[in-house]
């Protein structure tokens, strides 16, 4: 049986187990460069056994963060701090990854503790875009839908992000299709009202993406993994929903992808999401099931019990946490030894704190 801290093999890139950190946002970079914060933060998960680390959503261009204050790597100059980071990630046992994304239409917004709403150009906001000219929700600006040329531009930057993460020392991509940023705006006829080649029919409406997958894989190392995150529904009437996700994934893996991260909701703001424990899950075991591609389960996953169950039930074939790992790094070691599993080695540092089994 395959269980929580068996190795997960993608093309020929080996996480020592199932557990992975997921995207989550900082707010703590100035014109997108990393700092200590993400050195510090990303490291201290890789000590504390986790087998993948991914960044948060790391813009591909200016307009494409969420927050002025996102990681970004759309420069040169980016690459620096980024390849101390992956360097210590990778020298403690971790494999170092990347999700690469643009935040469409919920662009150009405050950072949380800075209050709610977006940052005015005069505080050096920016204008949004979007497949359509359709604001996230009545207090947001109307976003500016892409031309052709627009559209373009959002393929270079992906394809030159990419690049720019092999340099930086990453072994593994994400795109970011979820959460009701660009790539999903265009997933969802909710956001998506286009009469060309990219709305209306399902075809149309993933194209973007395919073409996203396409530019990357184009340039990402073919011994390297490539993941797209999506939100398997809008839980919206009329939105994005399951039946889709599992025909984009068949697409998807026939593209080049290796595993679906298996999120939801974030595109309507009339949202009607059933939370609690694992919700998230079965989306993940539907498209697996449905697809044979490999999936990731995320959302309110906390303890090592429900952890172990997603692999051991073959739910999915990764777990991604994240605020369970915001309130403990080490969680991946302290899971170890409640599952009374002895395979995950501690840091040497750290070996006189191992808790001892009692005989």
């Amino acid at each position: 049986m395959t269980h929580l801290f068996s190795p997960l093999q993608l093309r020929e890139v080996t996480l020592r187990n199932r557990i992975a950190v997921s995207p989550m946002c900082e707010y703590s970079s100035e014109d997108g460069f990393a700092t200590d914060w993400h050195l510090v933060h990303l490291g201290s998960r890789a000590v504390g056994g986790a087998g993948l680390v991914l960044t948060e959503a790391t813009a591909i261009s200016p307009e494409g963060r969420i927050s002025p204050q996102d990681l970004g790597i759309w420069k040169e100059e980016h690459l620096d701090m980024l390849q101390r980071i992956t360097a210590f990630v990778e020298s403690q046992g971790a494999v170092p990854g990347i999700q690469l994304a643009h935040a469409g239409r919920k662009a150009s917004t405050l950072r949380p503790w800075d209050g709610t709403g977006l940052v005015a150009p005069a505080d050096g906001g920016w204008q949004t875009v979007a497949p359509s000219a359709i604001p996230f929700k009545e207090d947001f600006p109307i976003p500016e839908a892409l031309t052709e040329t627009g559209i373009r531009k959002v393929l270079d930057d992906f394809q030159a992000a990419t690049i720019r993460a092999r340099k930086a020392g990453f072994k593994v991509v994400e795109i970011h299709a979820a959460h009701g940023y660009l790539l999903h705006n265009f997933l969802s006829p909710l956001s998506n009202t286009r009469t060309d080649a990219y709305g209306g029919s399902f075809d149309n409406r993933i194209r973007l993406l395919v073409q996203t997958v396409e530019a990357v894989r184009e340039v990402w190392p073919e011994q390297y993994p490539l993941l797209v995150r999506i939100s398997a529904t809008d839980w919206a009437e009329g939105g994005w929903n399951l039946e889709e996700s599992v025909k984009l994934a068949a697409v998807l893996k026939n593209k080049g992808v290796d595993l679906i991260d298996c999120s939801s909701g974030g595109l309507a703001a009339h949202q009607q999401i059933v939370a609690g424990p694992l919700y998230q899950t079965p989306f993940a075991a539907a498209i697996r099931r449905e697809t044979g591609i490999a999936t990731g389960a995320v959302g309110m996953i906390t303890t090592a019990a429900e952890a172990a169950s997603i692999i051991a039930e073959e739910q999915a074939d990764l777990v991604l946490m994240a605020r369970e790992l915001l309130r403990d790094p080490y969680f991946p070691l302290r899971a170890a030894h409640e599952l009374d599993d002895d395979s995950m080695q501690w840091p040497v540092q750290y070996e006189r704190a191992k808790p001892r089994k009692v005989r």
